[in-house]
């Protein structure tokens, strides 16, 4: 996975490279989709959502340039996937899940395995989490409708990187990086739509 979809495909970043190599994916994947966990496609997780490919994944996290002591807030943690590579490539995350089964399941997950410097919290992602604000970057793994939150962005520390899919129509949704109030549209992507003010 990590040399024909990754590396073979620009990303350089060696230590996302090495979290995604070190990652057991399958034990973030349904059973019953063990084996195909490591497929170059996107995998149902239950609750209408879905794991990233790896290529995505990578992208995105290696769009955060992280070097090691950050603290990072993911919006959107699904399988739990994304934040065991985060968690390697960084200090401490937090990420937040709106499905509760989810949420619960990337929690357990997450303990198995021991990723210590993961805190799963359910919620309302497009608000963030003040309580843990500032954040020296934010991975936002659900389509915003218009940009990224207002919340989201206000959370971000000084000098730090956000990184969010946007929906601009039916037919135009682009991966974006934002640092320093400047956008950057980085690829075509797909995800499933943020949702705000769940309960």
């Amino acid at each position: 996975m990590v040399e024909r979809q990754l590396r073979q495909r620009g990303i350089g970043d060696e230590r996302v490279l090495r979290a995604m190599e070190q990652v057991p994916r399958e034990r973030f994947v349904p059973k019953a989709e063990r084996r195909r966990a490591y497929r170059d496609g996107a995998l149902p997780i239950g609750e209408g959502q879905t794991i990233s490919q790896p290529w995505i994944v990578a992208t995105m996290i290696a769009l955060l340039e992280l070097e090691g002591p950050e603290r990072v807030l993911e919006i959107g943690t699904g399988s739990g996937y994304s934040a065991a590579v985060l968690a390697r490539c960084c200090s401490h995350v937090v990420t937040v899940e709106r499905h509760a089964p989810l949420a619960r399941r990337a929690a357990t997950t997450l303990a198995e395995l021991d990723y210590r410097n993961v805190e799963v919290r359910r919620g309302d992602g497009s608000a963030g989490q003040p309580d843990r604000a500032p954040f020296d970057a934010i991975v936002v793994t659900a389509a915003a409708a218009a940009g990224p939150p207002a919340a989201l962005t206000k959370q971000l520390a000084s000098g730090g990187t956000l990184v969010c899919p946007i929906n601009r129509g039916s037919d135009d949704e682009q991966l974006v990086r934002v640092r320093e109030g400047v956008t950057a549209a980085i690829a075509a992507v797909r995800f499933v739509a943020l949702v705000e003010d769940a309960t």
